[in-house]
């Protein structure tokens, strides 16, 4: 597999992940149940999922009512796309084998 095709597989997992947890955690919500800590779905955003936990957010209806949800799950993604930017676009070239 190229390093491509890797990342994409990478970027769906943890997209996927991050929707599931939040329609996890709003399931657990409805039955007072143990819940996912809101640390978990930060940590899951940062790493990739951001894209996945925003739309968990809007489809399962969850944690829109948290400011540090509705700015810091997009300012997330906004952070990731100019990092990926930024890499892209950078002078310094790097060679991956």
């Amino acid at each position: 597999m190229d390093v491509i095709t890797v990342l994409l597989v990478y970027f769906a997992a943890v997209n996927i992940t991050g929707l599931c947890l939040m329609g996890l955690d709003k399931y657990k919500a409805k039955k007072q149940a143990w819940r996912i800590p809101e640390s978990t779905l930060f940590i899951m955003a940062i790493i990739g999922g951001s894209i996945g936990c925003i739309l968990g957010m809007y489809a399962f209806r969850h944690k829109t009512r948290h400011w540090y949800f509705v700015y810091g799950m997009p300012a997330i993604l906004l952070l990731q796309i100019a990092l990926i930017l930024a890499i892209l676009y950078s002078p310094v070239q790097i060679k991956i084998m």
